[in-house]
């Protein structure tokens, strides 16, 4: 092991870190308000309503999230916005791919409250928008935080796939010590046990969270 090529590039790894975190982040908030809406869509007694719904979320999780990325950054967004970057591909990417599995989440949580709740709002004379935003969507999330961590753990391991279009998150720079010195182990190494440390630092803090607003 030549640590010495750990210590030249750690400066990197630390940045590329942030890029990743940031990313993932973004795509985690953008696709929990898409999927949300989504979910919503998707659920409309609308067969017509659904249709779009339904057809976008099987799209979006029958097909390689790589492939996702490189229609975005190569194909969908030079089409419509010329001075696209790989993060801002990466982010769009994201966002798109997660709230097609947000809006699952969200979906099952919803159906899970029984419909006596529904009813009771409504005989206390609330719509039914105001029922989903008062009654059903606040009792739906506290039952979806789970799955919801466990998707952003997935989002920031699959922000990985953006050193493929040349975002320098963290696995870029670790491409970018292999080319360099044809070293293999110390990089790649080095990569995954930044990859571990931050999934189990995400891990214990979601067993947090749930011990304080899920398990009550």
């Amino acid at each position: 092991m030549d640590f010495s090529i750990i210590v030249e590039y750690l400066p990197f790894f630390l940045k590329g870190t942030m890029v990743t975190l940031g990313i993932s982040f973004m795509g985690i908030l953008i696709g929990v308000l898409v999927g949300l809406f989504i979910a919503l869509g998707k659920m409309s007694p609308s067969r017509i309503v659904r249709l779009p719904f339904t057809i976008y979320i099987n799209i979006i999780r029958g097909t390689p999230t790589l492939v996702q990325i490189f229609l975005i950054h190569f194909a969908v967004l030079p089409a419509i916005y010329e001075d696209r970057t790989a993060i801002l591909s990466a982010i769009v990417t994201l966002s798109i791919n997660s709230s097609a599995y947000v809006a699952e989440i969200f979906r099952a949580g919803i159906e899970s409250i029984h419909n006596g709740q529904m009813e009771a709002a409504r005989s206390l004379g609330m719509t039914k928008v105001q029922a989903m935003r008062f009654i059903i969507i606040p009792q739906a999330t506290r039952r979806v935080i789970p799955p919801l961590g466990n998707e952003f753990i997935t989002l920031i391991k699959e922000s990985s796939l953006a050193a493929m279009i040349a975002a320098e998150e963290l696995f870029y720079w670790g491409k970018a010590a292999v080319g360099k010195y044809y070293a293999v182990w110390e990089p790649y190494l080095t990569v995954a046990l930044i990859y571990l440390v931050i999934v189990l630092g995400m891990t214990y803090l979601l067993q947090i969270v749930e011990k304080k607003w899920v398990n009550v």
